[in-house]
């Protein structure tokens, strides 16, 4: 008998929620820039099922709190959306009826993918606190063994870069693998410098526009990566009609991570994938994150977890996924001691093991 999908086991599960309040986090990061985040939490029947919102603008987590003279971890006046989740309903019922609720009430956006970043967020809170109601945890309901999460730490090499981090790293968690974002700017010197053999996966940011991570398509750069890394899995090259030729005989190897909302962005990319980053707030959904997963289980596609900057539930609610689905995968979901500015002298080291006795979206 197949095991039920992700949303199939989720959507009848009863769910009773009572009140709703938000959580502004923030933290200094290794790619130097603030990271903030808004923790969802729902209240019913006793417990608190919680999620991340990690939408990217600061301003954008700063409209829920920004009421003169409030307690900055409350919500503002007007974020009158929190009313709208209280009810009794299925989980199913509920992501039904967030479809028809305003999640940014006080103005649109500045970018348009955090529509589904704050939708995760609401949903995974939801399921969280569906799944403690009903006394049980994720992979008990799936009827899944929860395995030890494989991770590779992520990071940037600076500006000059250098291999200085990665080796710092190596040296404190021997073995551990990586996921690094190359850019034009790299030499052969700081590949010569790095663990290459630990890395697992190179991040081309080929797919980005207006953000700061962006890289512009090249061909030469693209054959270099490849070159320099033949074992490692190459993420979000832009395939223009300049690069092609580049991935001919090489598209077993690429991977892919921003463009991916749902089946039909998987079906739409230049051929069917045999790598995927699975990062659950750019689905929105748990139905879409679900049906997704199925269709790479179906087309047998290997799947990795991914990251972003996660400060609180989120990152464990990463691990938890990934315990599940993809445990011994290169998943890009390092704690988050790997993401502070300094290397830390003790980090921990992979894969991570499960909690003895989790509770609701619990790791």
């Amino acid at each position: 008998m197949s095991k039920p999908t992700l949303f199939r086991a989720l959507a009848d599960l009863p769910l009773t929620v009572e009140s709703a309040g938000l959580r502004r986090r923030s933290r200094d990061t290794s790619s130097g820039f603030e990271r903030v985040s808004t923790t969802v939490r729902l209240r019913g029947a006793g417990e608190l099922g919680r999620g991340e919102d990690v939408t990217y603008d600061a301003p954008d987590h700063d409209a829920l709190f920004a009421d003169p003279g409030r307690d900055p971890r409350t919500p503002a006046d007007g974020v009158d959306f929190l009313d709208a989740f209280a009810g009794e309903w299925t989980v199913r019922e509920f992501s039904a009826h967030l479809d028809n609720v305003d999640l940014f009430p006080m103005g649109d956006p500045e970018r348009e993918t955090a529509h589904h970043y704050r939708r995760w967020a609401v949903e995974s809170a939801a399921a969280d606190l569906a799944l403690r109601q009903s006394d049980t945890d994720l992979a008990s309901l799936l009827d899944r063994d929860r395995d030890p999460v494989t991770f590779a730490a992520s990071t940037r090499l600076g500006d000059p870069p250098t291999a200085d981090r990665v080796t710092a790293i190596a040296e404190r968690v021997p073995g551990i693998e990586f996921k690094l974002d190359p850019t034009p700017e790299w030499t052969d010197e700081v590949v010569a410098a790095l663990p290459t053999s630990q890395v697992r996966v190179l991040d081309l940011k080929g797919l980005y526009e207006g953000t700061e991570v962006d890289v512009e398509p090249d061909a030469d750069f693209y054959q270099w990566v490849l070159d320099s890394f033949p074992n490692a899995v190459i993420e979000d090259p832009a395939i223009t009609d300049e690069t092609r030729h580049v991935f001919e005989g090489e598209a077993h190897r690429v991977s892919w991570d921003y463009p991916i909302t749902g089946v039909d962005s998987v079906e739409a990319l230049p051929w069917e994938p045999e790598w995927l980053n699975v990062k659950p707030s750019r689905f929105g959904t748990i139905e879409s994150l679900s049906d997704t997963l199925e269709w790479a289980r179906e087309h047998e596609v290997t799947l990795y977890g991914g990251g972003q900057f996660e400060l609180g539930v989120g990152r464990d609610q990463l691990h938890a996924l990934a315990s599940v689905f993809y445990p011994d995968a290169p998943n890009d979901v390092a704690p988050g001691v790997f993401n502070l500015p300094a290397v830390s002298d003790r980090l921990p080291g992979t894969p991570l093991a499960p909690r003895a006795a989790p509770r609701g979206f619990e790791f």
